[in-house]
C-alpha cells in the first residue's frame, strides 16, 4: 500500500473495507461505532481464508507440510505482536481468546497465589468490567481488599488521589490505558513508577488504545498488558496477553491440557516453556494468524499516522459535537488539534434517552453505540443510567461526522417537537 500526502487517510484505505460500501435502512453505512469493534481490510480477511484454503493443520503437533506452514504462520504473527508493542522477547506473548480472558489469567495465576488477607488491589471507577470483576471474584478468594481512584473535575484519572491511595499495603494496581467512556488517555508510564515504587505490579488494559496510537510497553514499564483483536481489524476470538518474562516464568498454568505440558503422568504432570504453557488445547490458529496480518497492515500505514489522522478527526467532532447546545460530552476536551483524548465522544442528549436515540440514528444508517459500554461503576458515579456514543477509527471521514451530526439534530428536533 502507498500513501498519498494529498488524500487523507481514509480516502486512501476505505476500499480496503468491504462493509463498509453498503446501505442500511436504504441509507449509506456510517459505522461509528468503532470502540466496540473495529472493521476487518480485506488483507486480513484473505488472510484467514488461506489458511483455511491452503494450509489449515493444527499447530506444533505434525510433521507433515501443512501443520509445518500453519505453525511458522502461527508463530510467527506471535513475533509480529512482539514487535509492535516493543516487547522485549516472543515468549512475553500470550495468545487468548481476547482481553477478557487475559486479565482473568493473570488474576487466577498470579492473583490466587500471591495476594492474601489485607492486601490491596487499586482500580479505577472508569474501569471496563473485565478490569473489574475478574478481581473482585478473586478478593473474595483471597480476602484482598479493592480500592478505586475516581476522576477529576476535567474527567481524567486523578493521579494524585493515586499517589495517596497506594500504599506498601498494595500489591497490584490495574487501570485502563484509554476510557472507553471518558476518552481519557491516562498517565500509564507515571503510574508504573509510582507502583513499582512501592514494590506493586502493574495491569495495563490496551483494548482502546493499542489500535490507535504507537504503544511501547517497555517505555511503559508495566508488568502486564492485554488487549482484544477485534478491536485492532483482527477477528473476534484472539487477544493477547504481555508480561514481563521472569513474571510469566514464576505464574502456574491456568488452563490444563494438551499443548501447555512437557510430559505427562498418571500421578503428575511437567509444564512447557513460554509461552506454550499458558496455550492449553488446540489455539484459535487462524483467528491468531489473522492477529499477524492485521498488526502487518497497522504498521503498514503506520501507528503514528494514525493516531495523527483519528486527533483531526476528534478535533471535527468535538467542534460540530459542541455546536449542539443539548449535547452534554463527558470526559476531558480535546485541545485544537484533537489531541489530549481518544476519538471517541460519550454524550447525553437533554432528555432523550441514549437508546432512542440509537434507535433513531440508526433508521439513518448511522451505527453508534447506547448503554453503558460495560462500565456501570463509572456511569453511577456521574450519576447517568447510560450515554450515546460515538467513536471513529482511521477508516472514517469528515463527511460521516457531518452525516452523523445532521441525522443527530433531526432526531433532537424529532423528540423536541414530540414532547412539546
Amino acid at each position: 500500500m502507498t500513501f498519498t500526502p494529498t488524500k487523507t487517510l481514509a480516502d486512501q484505505v476505505r476500499a480496503d473495507f468491504p462493509i463498509l460500501h453498503q446501505e442500511v435502512n436504504s441509507k449509506p453505512l456510517v459505522y461509528l461505532d468503532n470502540a466496540a469493534t473495529s472493521q476487518k481490510p480485506l488483507f486480513v480477511l484473505n488472510i484467514l481464508r488461506d489458511y483455511y484454503e491452503q494450509y489449515n493443520a493444527n499447530v506444533h503437533r505434525g510433521a507433515h507440510t501443512l501443520s509445518a506452514k500453519a505453525t511458522d504462520a502461527y508463530e510467527g504473527a506471535r513475533d509480529k505482536v512482539a514487535k509492535f508493542i516493543n516487547a522485549a522477547s516472543r515468549q512475553e506473548i500470550i495468545y487468548t481468546r481476547n482481553a477478557s480472558e487475559a486479565i482473568n489469567l493473570v488474576a487466577y495465576s498470579w492473583g490466587m497465589n500471591n495476594l492474601h488477607p489485607g492486601d490491596e488491589i487499586i482500580m479505577s471507577v472508569m474501569e471496563h468490567h473485565s478490569n473489574i470483576v475478574p478481581w473482585q471474584l478473586v478478593s473474595q478468594k483471597t480476602g484482598a481488599v479493592l480500592k478505586f481512584v475516581e476522576l477529576t473535575p476535567e474527567g481524567s484519572f486523578d493521579l494524585e488521589q493515586f499517589k495517596n491511595l497506594i500504599s506498601d499495603k498494595t500489591k497490584l494496581v490495574a487501570v485502563s490505558h484509554v476510557s472507553n467512556t471518558l476518552g481519557c488517555i491516562n498517565p500509564v508510564a507515571e503510574v508504573a513508577k509510582i507502583t513499582h515504587k512501592y514494590g506493586a505490579k502493574l495491569l495495563v488494559d490496551a483494548c482502546q488504545s493499542v489500535p490507535h496510537m504507537p504503544v511501547d510497553v517497555q517505555q511503559i514499564d508495566c508488568d502486564w498488558l492485554v488487549a482484544s483483536g477485534h478491536k485492532m481489524c483482527a477477528p473476534t476470538g484472539i487477544g493477547f496477553l504481555y508480561g514481563k518474562l521472569e513474571l510469566l516464568e514464576s505464574m502456574p498454568p491456568f488452563f490444563g491440557g494438551g499443548e501447555m505440558i512437557a510430559d505427562v503422568y498418571l500421578d503428575h504432570s511437567t509444564y512447557a516453556e513460554l509461552p506454550h504453557k499458558f496455550e492449553a488445547g488446540t489455539p484459535a490458529i487462524a483467528e491468531a494468524i489473522a492477529l499477524g496480518a492485521a498488526v502487518d497492515y497497522l504498521s503498514n500505514i503506520g501507528m503514528d499516522k494514525i493516531h495523527a489522522y483519528e486527533a483531526e478527526l476528534t478535533a471535527y467532532l468535538f467542534q460540530q459535537l459542541e455546536q449542539i447546545p443539548q449535547i452534554t460530552i463527558y470526559g476531558p476536551k480535546p485541545n485544537a488539534k484533537g489531541e489530549g483524548r481518544a476519538a471517541l465522544a460519550a454524550f447525553t442528549a437533554a432528555d432523550v434517552h441514549p437508546n432512542d436515540l440509537s434507535t433513531l440514528l440508526d433508521q439513518e444508517g448511522v451505527a453508534i453505540r447506547s448503554g453503558h459500554h460495560c462500565t456501570q461503576p463509572l456511569h453511577r458515579h456521574l450519576g447517568l443510567p447510560g450515554t450515546a456514543r460515538v467513536s471513529l477509527s482511521f477508516y472514517n471521514t469528515r463527511e460521516e461526522i457531518d452525516i452523523f451530526i445532521k441525522a443527530l439534530k433531526e432526531t433532537l428536533d424529532f423528540f423536541a417537537g414530540f414532547m412539546n
